[in-house]
């Protein structure tokens, strides 16, 4: 069965991949009830405003600035990159994964 997954994000696709391969259960029963789009929205969303707040988070207690980006502006990209790839993996261990 082909589903009209628009507009549900990157986050919510990569939900929809793990539901798919892991539950398909759940996904045939939120077909049927009409709620998988509106549900993968809200993962979306979830993971979102969680990947906004640590990478936020752990930059201030790291000490990523913006005075580091006129500074040296390679030790800013290297712990930015850093930082964004620990926060993906929480995300994708807390949101997607479950």
């Amino acid at each position: 069965m082909k589903d009209n997954l628009k507009g549900i994000g990157v986050w919510g696709q990569r939900h929809y991949q793990y539901l798919k391969e892991n539950r398909p259960t759940t996904v045939n029963v939120m077909r049927m009830n009409g709620t998988l789009n509106s549900y993968l929205r809200g993962v979306n969303d979830q993971a979102d405003e969680m990947t906004f707040q640590l990478v936020k988070q752990l930059a201030m207690q790291e000490g990523v600035t913006e005075e580091l980006k006129c500074r040296d502006q390679m030790a800013w990209v290297g712990a930015m990159n850093n930082i964004r790839d620990r926060v993906n993996e929480i995300v994708l261990n807390e949101v997607i994964f479950v």
